[in-house]
Formats: C-alpha cells, sequence, structure tokens
C-alpha cells in the first residue's frame, strides 16, 4: 500500500465517521434524506463493481433489491433479523449467478432488455402466489429498528463495498474484468474466462443489492410486490452511477448525493413527471458527460496540463 493509498483510505474512515454523526443532529427530514443517500451509495456502487469494468449495463437491481426485501419480510416473525440478512444476502449471490449463467453469454441490448424484464417477472411471480396462496397481497414487517439503526447499517455496507471494491481493483479478477471491457474476444484469447469472472462479479453486485433490501424492509412497514420490485429504483442506480462516473470506486457517490437532492426537488414540485424527468437524465448523461462527472474533470484537468505545457 502506498502513501496515496493510505491517505485515501484515511480520508474514506474520517467522511464516513463524519457521516456517522448524521442521526445526533436530531432532524428527521436530515435523517431520512441520509438513509436514501446512503442506499443508492450502496446500490450504485456495487452495480459499478459490475458495469464499470465490463461496460454490460444490468437493470436487474430491482430484482435483486426486492428479492432481499421480501426474504426479510417473510422470516421476520420466525427468524433472527441479522439471520434474514445473512440469508438475503445469500439468495441475492445465487439469483445472480443463476441469472449471470443464463444471460452473461449475451451482449448489448439484449443483456439489458433481459435484466430489465427480470424484476417485473419476479413482481408478477410474487403476486400470483400471493394472491393465490396468501390472505392479502402485502406483508407487514413490524420490528423495534429505528430508521437511525438503518442507517448506520447501510453506513456500515457502504465502507464493506468499498473495501471489496478496493480489493477487486488490485485483484487478478479486476485485471481480468478490464480486459474483458475493453475487448472480450482479446480476454478470451489471452486464456481468461470471461463468463467466470463476470458471474463471480455479477453476484457481488447481486448480494449487495438483496442485502440492501433486507436492510431497508424495516423502513416500510408494509411490503407489496409494486414496493419491493421497482424497475424505477434500477434506471436511478444507473443513472446515479453514471452521472458520477462508474469507472471510478468513488464516482457513484459523486452522483448519488447531487442526484438524490434534485429528485426530492422534482418529486415535491412535479410528482406526476417523475418518469418523463428520469429520462430526459438518463439522456442528458448519456449523450452530455458519458463518462461521468469525473471522467468530464479528468478530461479537463488533462486539458489544462496540455495547455500550460
Amino acid at each position: 500500500m502506498n502513501g496515496n493509498e493510505l491517505r485515501n483510505i484515511l480520508l474514506a474512515a474520517a467522511g464516513l465517521g463524519l457521516a456517522a454523526l448524521l442521526p445526533l443532529t436530531g432532524s428527521g427530514y436530515l435523517l431520512s434524506l441520509g438513509v436514501t443517500v446512503a442506499m443508492y451509495t450502496v446500490l450504485a456502487t456495487s452495480w459499478a463493481l459490475f458495469s464499470g469494468p465490463t461496460h454490460y449495463i444490468s437493470l436487474a437491481t430491482g430484482a435483486f433489491y426486492g428479492l432481499g426485501t421480501y426474504v426479510v419480510a417473510v422470516g421476520i416473525d420466525t427468524l433472527p433479523y441479522p439471520v434474514l440478512l445473512l440469508i438475503a444476502f445469500v439468495a441475492g449471490g445465487v439469483a445472480a449467478g443463476l441469472v449471470g449463467l443464463a444471460t452473461l453469454r449475451l451482449s448489448g441490448v439484449y443483456f439489458v432488455i433481459f435484466t430489465l424484464g427480470l424484476a417485473e417477472m419476479i413482481r408478477q411471480l410474487v403476486t400470483w402466489v400471493q394472491n393465490n396462496w396468501g390472505s392479502h397481497r402485502g406483508l407487514y414487517v413490524l420490528t423495534d429498528i429505528t430508521e437511525e439503526i438503518i442507517y448506520w447499517e447501510l453506513l456500515a455496507a457502504a465502507a464493506l463495498v468499498y473495501l471489496v471494491g478496493w480489493w477487486i481493483n488490485r485483484s487478478r479478477l479486476g485485471f481480468a474484468l478490464r480486459i474483458i471491457g475493453n475487448d472480450e474476444v482479446v480476454a478470451a484469447h489471452c486464456g481468461i474466462n470471461t463468463a467466470r469472472s463476470k458471474v463471480l462479479l455479477f453476484m457481488v453486485s447481486g448480494s449487495v443489492a438483496a442485502l440492501v433490501g433486507g436492510l431497508l424492509a424495516p423502513r416500510w412497514t408494509y411490503i407489496e410486490p409494486a414496493i419491493a420490485f421497482s424497475a424505477m429504483l434500477s434506471f436511478q442506480v444507473v443513472i446515479m452511477a453514471l452521472l458520477g462516473g462508474a469507472s471510478r470506486l468513488w464516482g457513484p457517490l459523486v452522483g448519488v448525493i447531487p442526484f438524490t437532492l434534485l429528485w426530492e426537488v422534482i418529486s415535491g414540485h412535479f410528482p406526476n413527471q417523475t418518469t418523463l424527468l428520469l429520462g430526459v437524465a438518463f439522456l442528458l448523461i448519456v449523450y452530455v458527460i458519458p463518462n461521468g462527472i469525473l471522467g468530464r474533470l479528468e478530461q479537463l484537468y488533462r486539458a489544462a496540463r496540455e495547455g500550460a505545457g
């Protein structure tokens, strides 16, 4: 570990420590906003761990998130909460592994379409099961877990995701994925097992998304398929990660904070136009800053240095 890496880790630890003090402000609104920012930070960062190096756009986050939510909702009256979180984490990884084995041989728009339909397919399946075998469509999650606890849990999950991402970037798996992202054919000719590498990282992303869904389940109190399996969630995660810059570990955080604040204003003043504005935001990011805010800043920095030279 060199000096720059140690400095970055210390700065990250200091930032995490300051963020952990947010519940002490006593503001319910700030805490609620903090939970939202922390949730999307974990989801967008875990999404970027897979999609950043591979350039595969996954819209399956909502499916894995909903799976974790329902694991906690179904078992909250029979199993301890930590055990349910572990089950959600494992279930998300297993589901992502199965989906990855079936779909990661696809590329481009085919992979995007399949992952987009995955959350809707699971939502319809859960709805059908509850309508035919359940007494009601939704499930109650009644616990003594407060929003402060959820916030601190999400911060811990964020720290874990960043540590995993840092390790992956330095590992042979990260190196292999970067080669796959540049040219998958070349990677295969170099002896890299491209399918296994992609599936492994997709499983990490799916596990984290399911864990976050489990952590957020007590926040909703009442959960039904339309809430748990949200396609809007998947799109927001992609937009936030791309806005900040999916090729950098810290990129998603740079996109999460401004987009969350902007979305609060949009939702409050234009509640009926959120889907339209989400699409506009996606188009602007893709065409105006395709490499994200960090990528644009790096371009400006290089241009300034070349001009000075």
